[in-house]
């Protein structure tokens, strides 16, 4: 047997992970997954109670049709609570037959805590917590891991990897344990790509999908049938990982930039422009969004101009990958909230949008024409900002009022009548000075002047 030991129980990590696990092991592989509970809050009493037993709906378009698929989840060997049968737990790491590690404790669970004990374990980080299990297993003198973390930070393993030599250097642990964990183990980055909704949110859905399963299930979990999982290729992990198609996309890569790369810009960045402009078309969601034959011209325009040809010299590879996040965006299942997807839209602009703008503009001398006008729309709501009595900032859409969450310091900027241009100009902000792009700023200014008027409907 092939064992994973998995920190986090979640939804993301059961509807990806182990699907590809549990699918690997309908090929005829055995792997064999224990799963440890990373933090100290909640129990598993719906694991104990299912013998650690769930099913998996992947919802979402087959062959232009609705399709909800079912998989039974069994590949869970055990699921440990560390922090009342820690023995057990610890008791893997001298485990022979471990040889992955896979995790996912948030984008704040990878960092360095210097008063961190080597003597403690609830209340220390995930990084202090995995220096000691791989400290247990230097000291059985048993070969290292392969570490892969699907926390989305840039370069995942490579920041745990600092984090853990941290604190060998903090609790002044041996030199040949860095020298092993820097020659035996393999910490490698990886990119993921599913979206996972969970547990039905409403009643009428569970009653549906229960009937689906034939049974009662507590940690049913529903995702989209989209599933890529880029992992650098280091050492002999092919042994271990299988590439292709097993539930979801598994790539081994020497180029993980590549993949990171494109699902920002493809995926996010189209999103993050779509968003602002959708709002003041009075949509809720990215599937209405998607619906509308004028913002569905709007995004497909967006690609295939100003974001696929730089992505990477392979255009088609990239079109290809498009094509599929149109088909994720047409998903009904998929409850995508404008809303939410603007929280913090400003930084998410200057990562996911700005290197666009910034590639089409030195390529052809001039601004790009939706890109911009995404970026008018942003500004514009933005520009709308008003700040209530309950502390909290609103825009009154044409169509609706809604909150505002951003950086504090943004929020109060507009507030309080703060000029777009002069914000453009803030290089703190954006990195640069967004207005030395010549005809950005005046674009921009008509646009927004034209959307806060009421004639929002610029894209016909």
């Amino acid at each position: 047997m092939i064992k994973v030991l998995q920190f986090g129980e979640g939804n993301f990590l059961r509807t990806f992970a182990d699907h590809y696990f549990e699918t690997l092991n309908g090929e005829g592989c055995d792997y064999g997954v224990y799963v440890i509970k990373p933090i100290n809050n909640g129990n598993l009493d719906k694991f104990k109670k299912q013998v650690n037993k769930y099913h998996i709906i992947l919802r979402g378009m087959k062959d232009g049709k609705a399709a909800e698929d079912v998989y039974y989840i069994k590949c869970l060997k055990d699921v440990i609570d560390p922090f009342s049968e820690y023995e057990k737990y610890i008791s893997l790491a001298t485990d022979k037959e471990l040889k992955i590690l896979v995790s996912n404790t948030t984008e704040a669970g990878i960092c360095f805590n210097e008063k961190d004990d080597i003597n403690a374990f609830d209340g220390i980080t995930y990084p202090a917590k995995l220096t000691k299990f791989l400290f247990e297993r230097f000291n059985a003198g048993l070969d290292g891991l392969y570490m892969m973390p699907v926390e989305l930070i840039d370069n995942n393993a490579d920041e745990l990897y600092k984090c853990v030599v941290k604190y060998i250097e903090l609790w002044n642990l041996p030199k040949e344990f860095k020298a092993w964990i820097e020659n035996e183990n393999y910490f490698c980055n990886t990119l993921v790509d599913r979206i996972v909704s969970g547990y039905p949110k409403d009643e009428v859905t569970k009653k549906h999908l229960t009937e689906i399963i034939g049974e009662d299930d507590e940690l049913m979990s529903i995702g989209e049938p989209f599933g890529l999982w880029a992992v650098e290729d280091k050492g002999e992990i092919g042994k271990y990982i299988k590439d292709g198609r097993h539930g979801i996309d598994v790539v081994l890569t020497k180029n993980i930039k590549y993949y990171k790369k494109r699902k920002v810009r493809v995926l996010n960045g189209s999103h993050t422009n779509l968003v602002p402009v959708g709002l003041w078309y009075g949509k809720e969601t990215v599937y209405d969004c998607m619906k509308d034959e004028t913002l569905l011209k709007f995004v497909n325009a967006t690609l295939k101009d100003e974001i696929i040809p730089f992505v990477s010299d392979d255009i088609k590879a990239t079109t290809e990958f498009s094509d599929s996040v149109i088909e994720r965006f047409l998903n009904p299942y998929l409850n995508h909230q404008l809303t939410s997807i603007a929280l913090n839209s400003i930084s998410k602009w200057r990562a996911r949008d700005l290197p666009s703008f910034k590639d089409y503009y030195e390529k052809h001398g001039k601004i790009p024409e939706n890109l911009t006008l995404g970026f008018s729309y942003l500004m514009a709501t933005y520009k709308s900002i008003i700040k209530e009595n309950d502390g909290k900032f609103y825009i009154q859409l044409p169509s609706r009022k809604i909150e505002l969450k951003d950086d504090f310091t943004y929020l109060e900027y507009f507030a309080g009548g703060g000029c777009v241009i002069e914000f453009m100009k803030d290089e703190k902000v954006w990195g640069e000075d967004l207005t030395k792009y010549d005809g950005f700023a005046a674009e921009v200014k008509k646009n927004v002047k034209a959307i806060r008027s009421g004639n929002y409907q610029l894209l016909k």
